[in-house]
């Protein structure tokens, strides 16, 4: 079939047509794009894009050697698809190496945090010391805490809440920010 009349009727809505036009230009387009891309699967994503803008551009398409300009879009596609895949890359290094220092940051705050703890925990009068670190440092619940000391869990309950109420008393709020 004539080019023209197969453009022609691809612009009409013919759908056989384009089949037609994507079978014929299939193989040689794919290759194009993966003597670029170097990849086969984004070869063969990119090789469906360019037909859909080959379908949209058509109505602009000027006769003057299809295979050529399919081509050219192919290789301006795929050039673009390249540096988009290449700033992806380079974005999620970035995303990478940031989660790796907010890490680092988060590991010596914590580390610092746990030494504040100890030292203030060793302010806490006595007898709400080791309830405050079963709790608080160790992560016992009330029962663990109560089986442990052998005492009830309402004796735990107490002593945490006349700590908390010890610590509210004597330990300023920003020692802690």
């Amino acid at each position: 079939m004539d080019e023209k009349v197969l453009i022609r009727q691809i612009i009409a809505g013919n759908d056989d047509a384009f089949r037609m036009l994507v079978e014929k230009y299939r193989n040689d387009l794919y290759r194009t794009v993966f003597a670029i891309l170097r990849n086969q699967r984004d070869a063969e994503d990119a090789t469906q894009e360019i037909f859909l803008k080959i379908y949209h551009s058509l109505p602009q398409y000027e006769h003057q050697g299809l295979k050529t300009w399919m081509t050219r879009v192919a290789v301006n596609h795929a050039i673009d698809f390249k540096r988009k895949v290449t700033r992806r890359q380079e974005d999620v290094g970035e995303v990478i190496e940031q989660v790796h220092i907010d890490e680092t940051s988060k590991q010596v705050i914590q580390k610092e945090l746990r030494r504040l703890v100890r030292d203030k925990l060793a302010e806490i009068p006595d007898n709400y010391r080791e309830v405050i670190y079963e709790y608080y440092i160790a992560e016992r619940s009330y029962q663990q805490i109560a089986d442990k000391h052998n005492i009830a869990v309402k004796t735990v309950e107490t002593k945490l809440y006349r700590a908390r109420s010890w610590m509210k008393r004597n330990w300023k709020e920003d020692e802690f920010s």
